[in-house]
């Protein structure tokens, strides 16, 4: 077994992963896996800069997963660095802070490569599953891109289109620095237009109709299965490989899109740091089940953050059969 950490570091979030891996049987053992909400890309869509208080939260996570991986001894740690900071011109200072408190470089991927560790981490513990359907399409819906990937054992097409949660949130949810809550149709309507206009650039590449078997991935996809499964706690076993109808998805993309700010919040497997970007991440489910034709998605808690460490652990067993 090979020991790893992973680390995702999205527009929204930063997620660590600790593991035992074994490539030869495909057997992950988890050790740590922990999120934190650090709204990393706060603006940036605006401003095109990494904010002082968003670098900081996000430097202050970083600090908390460098003990985690000192005590559990990873023999290797990689940092991958998505959106925001591929956005943000200040991307510098964010690369030196992580490097000064992890001792990595963080990878600023691009969108492609986003969608070939998505699609590693969503689809490793399903080709062997009989019962399921390919080609795959895997949908990684984050905070400011979403990936779309189709394969069957491996990665066929793949595109990063710039809609997530956050992006569309800020983008046309926003009135004077405050969110609008409910939206109007009209903000609705405007924030569909670009979603439709980013499964168009999709599509170019990605046969996104062909697929017979979709998957979904991240907070947005799993916040609504937790919602649809009704959960009063939030349950990653109870949630991954779920399947949610599309009319779940629909119902629950109006209810949230329709509701308060106290009215999401008192949803009990509503992260805090999700209440005002759901509707907007249910929002472009919804759209992209219309777009495929899926009647139903199946619901991964593996995701980009997997795909990560299996690609580090099969790097550190190269470089180990190499020596």
């Amino acid at each position: 077994m090979t020991r790893v950490a992973g680390i995702d570091c999205g527009t929204n979030s930063i997620r660590l992963l600790v593991g035992d891996f074994d490539p030869a049987t495909g057997a992950m053992t988890e050790l740590d896996r922990r999120m934190t909400i650090v709204r990393l890309g706060q603006g940036v869509d605006k401003t095109g800069r990494l904010a002082p208080d968003a670098l900081e939260r996000t430097f202050a996570a970083c600090r908390e997963y460098a003990a985690v991986i000192k005590e559990l001894g990873a023999e290797r740690v990689r940092f991958v660095a998505t959106s925001a900071s591929r956005d943000a011109e200040n991307r510098d200072e964010f690369v030196r802070g992580v490097l000064d408190i992890l001792g990595v470089e963080p990878e600023v991927i691009s969108g492609d490569q986003e969608a070939e560790f998505s699609f590693t981490g969503a689809t490793k513990d399903l080709t062997g599953a009989g019962r399921l359907e390919r080609p795959f399409l895997v949908v990684d819906i984050g905070g400011g891109s979403t990936e779309f990937v189709v394969g069957e054992e491996h990665v066929r097409a793949a595109r990063s289109v710039d809609v997530g949660c956050v992006r569309m949130t800020e983008r046309h949810l926003v009135v004077d620095g405050s969110i609008v809550d409910p939206p109007s149709a009209e903000q609705i309507a405007a924030v569909r237009a670009d979603i439709e206009a980013a499964l168009d650039l999709a599509a170019e590449t990605v046969p996104l109709a062909e697929a017979r078997t979709l998957v979904g991935l991240a907070g947005s996809v799993t916040t609504v299965a937790a919602i649809a499964l009704g959960l009063t706690a939030y349950d990653s076993a109870a949630i991954h490989h779920s399947r949610i109808s599309y009319d779940q998805v629909r119902e629950i993309t109006e209810r949230m899109l329709t509701s308060t700010h106290a009215e999401r919040a008192a949803i009990p497997v509503m992260h805090p740091g999700r209440v005002d970007v759901i509707g907007a991440g249910a929002l472009v489910l919804l759209a992209i089940m219309e777009r495929a034709g899926a009647r139903e998605v199946v619901v991964s808690e593996h995701d980009i953050l997997d795909g990560i460490a299996w690609k580090t652990a099969e790097e550190v067993e190269t470089d180990k059969q190499r020596s």
